[in-house]
């Protein structure tokens, strides 16, 4: 095994547990679904979606997006070893939680009358917007604790925090919705915020810290920086949001609501499947990489063994999509939706670019550049509207798959450049090798499944998806010992 095999082990780790937790949370949310759809009906999806999307609006705004940007100070404190530093750190940051957290539930109980008329044509909901105002402290104060898990690196209470609050979020809700249906769910939020409170709190109290004297002129100054990277990662955010707007505007205009319908269904099938492993690496990665941010060598390998451990998850998940898609998308939606298939081939390629892109875009949150960070994600964003577009123009839906790929290609030329003068990065010549190799089986695949008919393309892509398991497997195998783990796990049993 590789010399460096417990860094891999702790990616791999890391990613399994994270990842198990997304797959969960889906099937939590699935059986949601189901039961809004069955005891509150289209009218109940419709009076949640227009509670909703204001309050995550605000949210999003008065969070300063200190929920994030703060584990960046939490796991370089914690990965001093200093208690005193680490205790300081997080009395600073809670008191800035409080103080967002405040700022969003006072923003929404002055602006319920205003939120009620333009969400639902009339003041009649301004009563339900001023009750779940609350909701925003709650949750602020939330998701600084599981941040806090986040920082100092528990894995496993963190993981375990989100599934337990998925779990009593979804069985506190539902006799609610039984008994009371509409009525029911205002109620169901605020007890579902405060479930989450109760699971952060009881997870995050494990957390050793000793007594420390900081005064809220400390607090305010020591938190400056949460607060700079978290406005731009908000600002940031919002961008995005606008050029999805935009998108989705000029495809409505140009195609009609149909073509919109499709873009939709196609970034979704995408995002929930395929996203989810960015969502479940990213959980330990920026922690990871936040706590060894002065140090260009160890960033330079962390960054390149999370590269390796990504593209040899991702790429067989990305095989697989592109040889499955022609079942996959009549059973998750309808016949109908089958002419997403050549635009969510192209999006599905332009992943594997997006995973090595998406790698060394962490190395810049981590260092805390805040504005070379705004730099690269506005041009990212105005490039990806330029794509979007121009790409729909010419060449319909299957035209922002191929937009997709084009940016990725950019992206990830351009933030290697990037990384390389300001950081001394470098990918090794292993990733390299993974990389390309697991490119070439990502093309052939695609160009099987965009060519050729069915069965022939699930011959060819089958094969193709079983080659690439195993050089994944194999590749894995020589860092984390696999196949040790497993002769472990049975010899336990």
């Amino acid at each position: 095994m590789d010399t460096n095999g417990s860094s891999y082990r702790q990616v791999f780790k890391a990613t399994s547990i994270f990842g198990g937790v997304q797959v969960f949370n889906i099937l939590i949310g699935i059986i949601r679904s189901k039961i809004v759809a069955v005891l509150l009906g289209t009218s109940g999806y419709g009076f949640m979606g227009l509670l909703n999307a204001p309050i995550g609006f605000i949210t999003n705004l008065t969070g300063l997006g200190i929920g994030f940007s703060a584990i960046r100070d939490i796991s370089s404190a914690n990965e001093t070893g200093d208690q005193v530093k680490l205790s300081t750190t997080l009395k600073t940051f809670r008191r800035w939680v409080w103080i967002t957290g405040l700022l969003g539930m006072f923003t929404v109980l002055i602006l319920s009358p205003w939120l009620s008329q333009w969400s639902f044509g009339n003041k009649e909901y301004t009563w339900a917007f001023a009750l779940i105002s609350v909701t925003l402290l709650i949750g602020s104060i939330s998701g600084g604790q599981s941040a806090v898990l986040r920082g100092t690196r528990r894995i496993k209470d963190s993981a375990k925090a989100g599934m337990w609050g998925s779990v009593l979020g979804l069985l506190t809700s539902v006799p609610l919705y039984y008994f009371f249906g509409m009525k029911g769910i205002v109620p169901a939020l605020i007890i579902s915020a405060c479930t989450g409170l109760f699971i952060s709190w009881y997870f995050s109290r494990k957390v050793k810290t000793v007594p420390v004297q900081v005064s809220y002129e400390e607090s305010y100054q020591q938190g400056k920086q949460m607060v700079k990277l978290g406005v731009m990662m908000t600002l940031t955010g919002l961008i995005g949001s606008g050029v999805s707007y935009l998108v989705i505007a000029f495809i409505g205009n140009t195609g009609g609501m149909s073509e919109v319908g499709l873009y939709n269904a196609g970034w979704s099938i995408t995002n929930q499947y395929v996203g989810l492993v960015f969502a479940a690496m990213a959980a330990d990665y920026f922690p990871r990489l936040a706590g060894i941010q002065h140090d260009n060598l160890k960033i330079k390998e962390a960054v390149n063994h999370q590269a390796e451990i990504a593209i040899l998850i991702i790429a067989p998940i990305i095989l697989l999509y592109l040889s499955s898609l022609p079942i996959l998308i009549p059973l998750l939606y309808t016949k109908q939706f089958m002419a997403i298939i050549p635009f969510t081939q192209w999006v599905v390629l332009g992943m594997l670019f997006k995973t090595a892109s998406w790698a060394m875009g962490f190395i810049i949150l981590a260092k805390g550049d805040t504005r070379l960070f705004f730099l690269t994600e506005t041009i990212a964003n105005i490039l990806l509207l330029v794509c979007n577009i121009g790409g729909y123009y010419l060449f319909g839906l299957q035209g922002i798959g191929m937009g997709f790929v084009l940016l990725y290609l950019f992206y990830f030329s351009f933030m290697f450049i990037v990384c390389r003068k300001k950081y001394e990065f470098n990918f090794t010549g292993l990733f390299s090798k993974i990389f390309i190799i697991q490119l070439v089986f990502c093309i052939f695949a695609f160009v099987i499944a965009y060519f050729f008919k069915y069965p022939t393309g699930y011959i060819s892509g089958g094969v193709l998806l079983v080659i690439s398991v195993w050089y994944s497997y194999r590749e894995l195998n020589k860092r984390i010992g696999i196949k040790e783990i497993i002769q472990s796990k049975i010899g336990k049993k």
